[in-house]
């Protein structure tokens, strides 16, 4: 028995129409992101001692410098000031500073590997989900939007570890041992004012930030709407140069540039009115802290090292306060970023697998079931039993759909544009579930293989069963050989020259200076219409499924082309169960049933010789399209 088990871990929530995002509070975020972190405890644990190590040995400078200071009260030519002053306290003040710089390299050493390792993961994991959520999803996404934000996202663990970790943790540890030296050394008024001053400065520092807030978020709103319009007109290069329109792009993109310009110019302004109102508490605080200290000093209080170390306070206090705007905003920033991408993260799939899906399983075919000669050894049939189905609930697609491909058959498909043909390829593949949205009155039918519905079996073995050569082919940017081998990621040269030459391409590919490894460029654009559908019909071929879906896999060849690749697909089809939709009949004479479509209904079905003794659609259709074959020879 044949089985073809899933790639990855699935989740367990069942299919449901995407959630709109979250306003996640940062609180949450936190919460999402500490896992992420506490996989690296024992770093996370070592980096805080070295973080508390360092900030020991900073306050200990001032203690320092205050004994060096009233130790140079020795009157001239003292044999202890020469002695006692360079030898201890000089060398215990340089020990001390390097101390702290050797804590802190310390610290970021340790904890550099949960910072990049925690970033790693998130990224995986938003990488994975996106590749899990549906096809709706990205038919409808911003791509440079989107990127932009994960991007971000990313950006802003590293953003948030650092300024919380490396920033404000350790200021707070330095506030609060030089509060407690303050009030026990001297009086509770010097840890008065400064407790004063960092309640004002905190206050403004806060209340403004979250004021100016929604300007940073709409610069970066405009910021990734400016680069989604970038990316779309560069995805659309040929487009806009087949209709002259490079300035009307370049205006476009300038209008969201000077949107942008006009909140950044709003954020900096706040910014600047920020930073002035905090380097003003700043100073009155200082200017008070050393008012108290020089008049401890004439009053006989204090010594003059009593003041220095004050002073010296002071300023290591005070310096790392200067940026708290920028470390709050940036946090903020960094907890915003995070939430979009967590929440991103957290959009359900509209497609996902039942909790405990098998994977889908061939089974041997049963003797009375068809098996002819050379047919295949597994039941491998394909049926789609009143299949409805809808984009949008206004707008249905097909209507009661019901016809069987049985295994090693091949059943074509065609009919006008927009009648449905397509969308059987992706109710096959499950980029969609049967059935209208929003309507559970309406009976969507069921698809089955070998007599298993695919809604009950895993997406990946599903699709790791199926290959198609779709219409609109899209190709990495990468080499022609690997194009050829993502059919079959691991492909041996070997393996993918057979293919190649099955899909007539290895000649064109061996006349190219660089062979197999020549590059294909953006989606392919290098390669013309019909050497990119041959690309894509050599991958499938590599990847050598049960089913196969050819949905106009020669639409871009020429005739000479198209009859030596439909003999050969119509060769690799013999022991596949087929699925072919089409548009030129030529293409589809040979299959065992031809159905015609229309409006999303089946109105003819039958092989090529009865659908043209009967006369109906097919015979119309066959008959235009061999006058315009007539012309085209003439």
């Amino acid at each position: 028995m044949r089985s073809y088990a899933p790639a990855a871990e699935t989740p367990p929530t069942p299919g449901a129409p995407p959630k709109p995002a979250l306003n996640r509070s940062d609180w949450a975020t936190l919460q999402r992101l500490f896992p992420y972190l506490w996989d690296y405890k024992w770093r996370v644990m070592a980096a805080l001692a070295f973080m508390v190590g360092a900030k020991l040995a900073n306050v200990g400078v001032p203690l320092l410098l205050k004994n060096l200071v009233d130790a140079m009260s020795f009157k001239p030519g003292d044999v202890q000031a020469v002695l006692i002053v360079p030898a201890a306290l000089l060398v215990g003040y340089g020990l001390l500073r390097l101390s702290t710089s050797l804590f802190t390299e310390l610290r970021e050493l340790v904890f550099a590997k949960a910072t990049e390792g925690a970033a790693r993961r998130i990224s995986l994991e938003v990488f994975r989900h996106l590749h899990a959520l549906s096809l709706r999803f990205h038919l409808e996404r911003q791509t440079g939007g989107m990127t932009r934000d994960i991007e971000r996202g990313t950006r802003g663990v590293h953003s948030l570890i650092s300024y919380s970790l490396y920033s404000i943790i350790p200021t707070l540890i330095e506030v609060t041992l030089v509060l407690t030296l303050l009030a026990v050394k001297f009086d509770v008024w010097f840890a008065g004012i400064t407790i004063i001053a960092l309640v004002f400065y905190i206050t403004f520092t806060v209340t403004v930030t979250e004021w100016r807030t929604k300007f940073r978020k709409e610069m970066n709103e405009l910021d990734s709407s400016a680069h989604s319009r970038a990316i779309d007109s560069l995805l659309n290069y040929e487009t806009v140069k087949y209709f002259n329109n490079e300035e009307f792009e370049a205006q476009r993109y300038d209008e969201n540039l000077k949107r942008y310009r006009a909140a950044a110019v709003k954020s900096q302004t706040t910014l600047s009115l920020l930073n002035t109102g905090q380097q003003l508490i700043i100073a009155t605080g200082l200017v008070a802290m050393l008012w108290r200290a020089t008049q401890g000093v004439v009053d006989g209080r204090m010594t003059l090292g009593d003041l220095v170390m004050v002073n010296a306070f002071m300023i290591q206090l005070y310096i790392p306060l200067g940026f708290l705007g920028v470390l709050y905003r940036e946090i903020k920033q960094s907890l915003t970023d995070l939430s979009k991408m967590f929440n991103l993260m957290e959009r359900e799939r509209e497609i996902a697998d039942q909790l405990g899906a098998p994977p889908l399983v061939f089974p041997p075919l049963l003797l009375g079931e068809g098996r002819g000669e050379g047919s295949p050894a597994l039941d491998s049939a394909v049926r789609f039993e009143n299949v409805s189905f809808a984009y949008e609930p206004s707008r249905p697609i097909l209507h009661n759909i019901s016809f069987v491909i049985p295994p090693g058959k091949t059943v074509a498909v065609v009919g006008s544009s927009g009648a449905g043909k397509s969308t059987l390829a992706r109710l096959l593949f499950r980029f969609y579930d049967v059935g209208i949205p929003g309507s559970p009155a309406v009976a969507g039918g069921c698809i089955t293989i070998a007599g298993q519905d695919i809604r009950e079996v895993t997406q990946s073995s599903l699709r790791q069963a199926i290959g198609i050569v779709p219409q609109d082919t899209v190709l990495f940017n990468d080499t022609v050989e690997y194009n050829i081998a993502y059919g079959q990621p691991g492909a041996s040269r070997a393996q993918v020259e057979v293919a190649a030459r099955a899909a007539r391409i290895h000649d064109f590919i061996a006349s190219t200076p660089a062979g197999y490894a020549t590059m294909v460029g953006e989606r392919g654009l290098k390669l013309s219409g019909g050497e990119k559908q041959r690309v894509a019909i050599a991958r499938t071929l590599l990847k050598n499924p049960p089913i196969m879906i050819f949905d106009e896999a020669t639409s871009a060849l020429d005739s000479a082309n198209e009859r030596a690749i439909q003999a050969e697909l119509r060769s690799i089809a013999e022991n596949k169960t087929t699925l072919v939709v089409a548009h030129r009949l030529s293409t589809v004479v040979d299959a065992h049933e031809i159905l015609v479509m229309e409006a999303g209904q089946i109105i003819e079905r039958g092989n090529h010789n009865d659908l043209l003794v009967r006369g109906g659609r097919y015979a119309q259709m066959w008959a235009l399209q061999q006058q315009s074959n007539e012309r085209l020879e003439k």
